[in-house]
């Protein structure tokens, strides 16, 4: 069974992407690695010498990247082997994006739960 081993990424929809970076980066100390949002950096204790990541980002409120404009945040889940993991939601009956996009740091797939909430998939290119 294909299961998610970490989390790759957090997308919250603002108002202001640039202002609520500032806030955070003043009240929380995130730092910014891009405009509007930030790369953590970490190792897997099990794994040292595969680095890993986890992104932070703010997108505007009119995104259609999170699907439906009522879904205030999306977050991205880590799998090894993303085409198994698409072909076993489908077979359980879970709607998923025929899309795969594929890009340096590695490939994306869509699903989305019972409730509507859309989610992005992630198998890392090796050092991502």
């Amino acid at each position: 069974m294909e299961r998610v081993t970490g989390i790759g990424g957090i997308f919250l929809r603002a108002g202001d992407p640039a202002a609520l970076v500032a806030w955070y980066r003043e009240h929380l100390g995130i730092e910014p690695t891009f405009e509007t949002g930030t790369v953590f950096r970490w190792r897997e204790p099990s794994d040292p010498e595969h680095p890993g990541t986890t992104t932070w980002a703010l997108f505007p409120e009119d995104t259609t990247y999170f699907g439906s404009p009522g879904q205030a945040s999306m977050i991205n889940y880590r799998v090894r082997d993303l085409a198994a993991m698409l072909e076993q939601l489908r077979g359980s009956g879970v709607e998923v994006d025929d899309r795969i996009e594929v890009m340096e740091y590695g490939r994306f797939g869509w699903a989305t739960d019972p409730e509507g909430n859309r989610f992005e998939l992630w198998e890392p290119a090796r050092g991502s």
